[in-house]
């Protein structure tokens, strides 16, 4: 799943008294000395907060000198957990730069083709021969998207405990209508990403999650980056708790992604369920990973600087097709270019029941940039939505050294 998915389709603002933790200076007393970026980006991130956010995080390396670190929580998060700038948080859809990363890893090695007809290693993907690993990458396959179904949205909510095999969820989004004829449309889907987790492994014999650690997190020093099999089996203590509007504020939102009566499960909150307890094995290699705002920044800048990828894998992984659904993105190898007000930057977005993020680095991996916010459903109320928006171009900007725009 990934952030813009729901924030488009997917309670209501409350004033909340906020715990504040900044490393970095704070705004001066005289009124006519100009704001700081640190005290500027603390600033942004406590009016997210005022307009609903249970939690926000903030992490930008400019490439020179110490990162900002900003973490703010609503005070009736405090009991459940204290949020830090090195909480762990659930990535969502960040984890097909990492799947993708992999995938042309192989390339490179020569033992798999971008070029490769998918039915050479899924021969239950019906029009196989015409959907290439290339198509899944970039979501120009036509697959539908399985996290969308009655389903898999009870499992992702938690109204269904089941557990779901990878072959399983690759069914479920087989059994949907193709949206397109493959290579003609760029359509978002889920289904891609569990496709190609499956070819990593069948291609490896290794799990992905095994993967992710031999290929990239352990290389890279990546201590707390890890696939989450299942709900608490290392989530510990780390974990940023993240919330769900409850049952009623549901109700208000009239959610089309969201069937009649389904909620969330887990303790009730000031209108929010916790939602910490769910089970994130529903998206496996499609967004289950679980990291920090530095794990991730450093994956990021080793992924753009070239440590990870030769030069041609690197090349062809930016190399980007039009995404209707976002005027302001690009869609490479499971990689996206985001340009707003301040430049062009590379990353992805992410969002998971209790967690929305979006992590993005300049083109030479040098300055890095991650905002997340405890929540991913509650981004659908308008004030909460614009909030969050003014905060993720402010840091952008910050990161690229611009001056942030007056609006």
């Amino acid at each position: 799943m990934r952030h813009r998915n729901f924030r488009p389709r997917l309670v209501a603002g409350l004033s909340l008294a906020t715990a504040l933790t900044v490393v970095a200076p704070t705004i001066p007393a005289a009124a006519n000395v100009a704001p700081t970026p640190a005290s500027l980006l603390a600033a942004l991130a406590r009016q997210e907060i005022e307009a609903g956010a249970p939690g926000v995080i903030v992490r930008v390396d400019p490439g020179r000198g110490k990162p900002l670190r900003i973490a703010e929580q609503a005070s009736w998060t405090r009991n459940d957990h204290h949020l830090t700038a090195d909480s762990q948080f659930r990535m969502g859809s960040n984890v097909k730069t990492m799947v993708a990363t992999l995938i042309l890893q192989l390339v490179a090695e020569r033992r798999l083709k971008l070029d490769d007809p998918v039915a050479t290693w899924l021969p239950a993907i019906e029009n196989g021969r015409a959907i290439t690993v290339r198509m899944l990458l970039d979501h120009t396959s036509g697959l539908a998207d399985y996290l969308l179904t009655p389903d898999a949205l009870k499992t992702l909510t938690g109204q269904d405990e089941r557990t779901w095999t990878p072959s399983q969820l690759l069914t479920l989004g087989l059994q949907q209508p193709a949206l397109f004829a493959p290579g003609k449309e760029h359509a978002y889907s889920n289904t891609n990403y569990i496709a190609l987790g499956m070819i990593l492994e069948k291609v490896t014999k290794r799990s992905v999650a095994d993967l992710i650690q031999r290929r990239i997190a352990r290389p890279l020093g990546l201590r707390h980056t890890y696939l989450s099999a299942d709900a608490g089996s290392r989530d510990g203590d780390r974990l940023a708790h993240g919330y769900e509007p409850d049952a009623a504020r549901l109700a208000e939102m009239n959610l089309p992604e969201v069937a009649a009566g389904l909620s969330f499960t887990g303790p009730q909150r000031v209108g929010h369920v916790g939602v910490v307890g769910l089970n994130p094995a529903i998206t496996w290699a499609a967004g289950a990973v679980v990291s920090t705002p530095r794990d991730w920044g450093r994956f990021l800048s080793a992924l753009m600087s070239g440590k990870l990828l030769p030069p041609a894998q690197l090349a062809q992984m930016r190399v980007t097709v039009k995404d209707p659904s976002d005027a302001s993105a690009r869609y490479g190898l499971g990689l996206q270019r985001h340009t707003n007000s301040c430049g062009t930057v590379w990353g992805h977005t992410g969002g998971i029941p209790g967690y929305s993020s979006q992590n993005y680095t300049d083109s030479t991996g040098r300055r890095t940039v991650t905002v997340v916010t405890t929540t991913l459903f509650g981004l659908r109320d308008e004030k909460l939505a614009v909030a969050d928006r003014k905060l993720i171009d402010a840091a952008i900007c910050v990161m690229l050294g611009k001056p942030v725009p007056a609006k």
